[in-house]
């Protein structure tokens, strides 16, 4: 079988050559080839992700290199369309030049040979006969189909030639496995976003990348019910309804209508003790607008609803709007009067604060969080400039958020509900913080997280704020609040000298000095000063202006001063809040301990605000994925040919016989001579089977 293609006999030297190169079996392997390479790349790449995702991960530079090749969508892209026409083309045209040959050759019966080329095989054999030579063919013709072979008797050139061949049908194998790439190419380009795309092209359809409501998106942006095929996602709520899937696109989504109606009556979700869902379904009623008939129906994992051609399958749940009331701490200024704030997931909120409107975007919600708290170790870095993902992703990374990684020592326990949302200034600016509503053990300590990110691309940071004896954040607010105001910093300072020094020390210029020294600490570390940062980076920045000699000792004496003011500091704001003093107790220190931390890394919490979650009523949502696949029966089809041709070319053996018989003395002479295609073992024994049965006298 040659490699080449069609030959055309034509003067038109290029249109020959193009026909003989499409039509090739070479140029299909090199098509065959591309593909490959150009699947591993859509597989690899995760493709139809927002723009945005694609900046993050590669740059702007190489972001408009794969754009201008398609690499985001590779299965779509036009080259990649192009590439599986031609390989439908020629692989089309290599059957159509191969095929009916081999249906000739498969019919044929070769009985053209002579006597002389069957002396040239290499497996032949001669005997000798007491018959005439009409009674050894036929003898020799029924033993051949005996063993299952194809016989036909010529009579020619004085003698008598017994063809016989067995498994012509191997030559099906490659009709068959060509055939079933074209029936698989066209299946899955009809299962493609190719009818989409075609709908996109030439009849005005574009992706919506407003926001609204879905009934008022405009026809422009929708794709009718008679749309061939479609793969999209729809997501309801309990006790909503809805006939629309949203197909996204790289700039937005195509609404995609239903010929019918899915209202969900009850979300279902079980879970393992370790808290992963083990099983979520959906309780659904479905209406058929053509008819009016509804019907329940439950749509489980693993087991669609199938309808009208459309396949619904159980992809996912989210939040479905659950209600959310909240009490708010200022993280700036001299004021730590909590408010109330409410809101409903999917909506906003808007925010006023120290003369600053927000909106309070809110953005999920859930209910429980199963985390790995094991191994936490105390990554923080005292009196350093580092960073507050520096100090805390490495413990908090392993201990904490909804994508906490897996350490090797496990210790999964629910954390309770968190509540993620972001908050926009006036100008737009954006960022995510994710609160936990109940205090987290983490090192021995109870602590509320607060997580913050700046881009949907980063981890969750997180903020320990450390949970009093009434298991609230009030009392570290109070602090906060206390190191921002200059008069309880004073007073302080106050009694910090006078509880360092001896009674008739506190009168002197002594006093007033180490008043003085406490009052800057304090000043230092809230960040008081115009420039100056606060927390320990403020701390380590001013250290770095004293002599590195001396720097140790600094560090020590000022961190002890710090301890001390802030203690006092403590008391001060107790006081003036009608509070009870400070107990110099164990538990009390090590609070102060965390307090301070905390402080430090408020700092880089940047947002004007606290949002504690207090109540909620939960409402679920199913995220349901919908299909249309009328190629899914041709692929399957295509299939089905490519394992018979790969099964009729790798286990059926074409060979073929043929035997000679002419008049002898004393009776009829026969040559015979076989042939295979492949020589095999089975062969040879074939061979040499025949070769003792068929001389054999009856």
């Amino acid at each position: 079988m040659s490699t080449t293609g069609i030959e055309l006999n034509t003067r038109r030297r290029a249109l020959a050559e193009a026909v003989e190169l499409v039509s090739s079996m070479r140029f299909a392997i090199s098509l065959l080839t591309i593909v490959s390479i150009a699947s591993i790349i859509g597989t690899v790449l995760k493709q139809n992700e927002p723009m945005p995702n694609y900046v993050n991960q590669f740059g702007p530079f190489w972001f408009e290199v794969f754009a201008k090749l398609g690499l985001y969508n590779v299965y779509t892209s036009w080259w990649f369309l192009l590439i599986l026409v031609a390989l439908i083309v020629s692989t089309a045209l290599c059957v159509v030049r191969n095929a009916p040959k081999m249906v000739r050759d498969m019919r044929s019966w070769r009985e053209h040979v002579r006597e002389e080329s069957l002396r040239n095989f290499h497996h032949k054999a001669e005997w000798q006969a007491p018959l005439d030579r009409a009674a050894l063919a036929d003898q020799t013709a029924a033993r051949l189909r005996h063993a299952g072979y194809g016989v036909r008797i010529v009579e020619k050139d004085g003698g008598t030639l017994v063809a016989a061949k067995k498994g012509a049908g191997n030559k099906f194998g490659y009709i068959f496995a060509h055939s079933a790439i074209i029936v698989i190419l066209l299946g899955g380009m009809l299962d493609s976003e190719l009818p989409v795309k075609f709908q996109q092209w030439f009849f005005g359809k574009t992706p919506f990348g407003g926001t609204g409501v879905i009934a008022d998106i405009p026809a422009r942006h929708r794709l009718g019910v008679s749309n061939p095929t479609f793969r999209g996602n729809t997501l309801i709520a309990e006790g909503q309804t809805t006939n629309t899937a949203l197909l996204p696109q790289a700039s937005g989504v195509l609404v995609q209508e239903l010929p019918f109606s899915i209202k969900l009556e009850k979300f279902h979700i079980d879970f393992y003790s370790t808290g992963m869902p083990k099983l979520f379904a959906s309780d659904v009623i479905v209406r058929d607008h053509e008819t009016g008939k509804t019907f329940p129906a439950t749509i489980k994992v693993n087991h669609p609803l199938i309808y009208k051609g459309v396949a619904v399958y159980q992809s996912s749940f989210e939040d479905g709007g659950s209600k959310l009331k909240l009490t708010g701490f200022p993280m700036a200024g001299a004021t730590a009067q909590p408010f109330q704030i409410g809101g409903a997931v999917g909506a906003a909120t808007e925010l006023v604060h120290g003369g600053e409107t927000y909106s309070v975007e809110w953005s999920g919600f859930r209910p429980f969080n199963v985390e790995n708290l094991a191994a936490s170790q105390d990554a923080r870095a005292v009196a350093k400039n580092v960073s507050f993902n520096e100090q805390l992703s490495a413990t908090l990374g392993k201990a904490s958020g909804s994508a906490a990684k897996v350490v090797d020592t496990k210790e999964l326990k629910n954390v309770g509900p968190s509540v993620q949302y972001k908050l926009r200034d006036k100008t737009g600016q954006a960022r995510e913080f994710l609160n936990y509503m109940q205090p987290l053990t983490l090192e021995g300590a109870q602590v509320y997280l607060a997580g913050v990110r700046s881009s949907p691309s980063e981890n969750f940071s997180f903020l320990r704020i450390p949970a009093d004896d009434q298991y609230s954040v009030r009392t570290w607010m109070r602090l906060r609040a206390a190191l921002a105001d200059p008069a309880l910093r004073g007073e302080a300072a106050r009694r910090y000298a006078e509880r360092a020094l001896a009674p008739e020390q506190r009168q002197g210029e002594l006093a007033r000095q180490l008043e003085e020294s406490a009052a800057r600490t304090l000043a230092i570390f809230a960040g008081a000063n115009e420039g100056e940062r606060g927390g320990f980076v403020g701390v380590s920045q001013f250290l770095e202006k004293i002599p590195p000699a001396e720097q140790e000792k600094a560090a020590n004496i000022f961190m002890k001063m710090l301890n001390g003011a802030l203690w006092e500091l403590w008391q001060a704001a107790n006081a003036r809040a009608g509070a009870p003093p400070v107990e110099p107790t164990e538990a009390n220190g090590r609070f102060l301990q965390l307090a301070t931390n905390a402080l430090s890394d408020s700092v880089f919490y940047d947002a004007p605000v606290y949002l504690q979650l207090d109540e909620f009523e939960e409402v679920k949502a199913s995220v349901l994925q919908l299909t249309r696949s009328p190629g899914k029966n041709i692929v399957y089809f295509g299939c089905l040919l490519l394992v018979a041709g790969v099964f009729a070319m790798f286990y059926i053996r074409e060979r073929r016989m043929w035997v000679w018989v002419r008049d002898g003395e004393g009776g009829a002479h026969a040559l015979m001579a076989m042939s295979t295609q492949r020589k095999t073992l089975d062969f040879e024994r074939e061979f040499d089977d025949l070769k003792v049965k068929l001389p054999q006298r009856a």
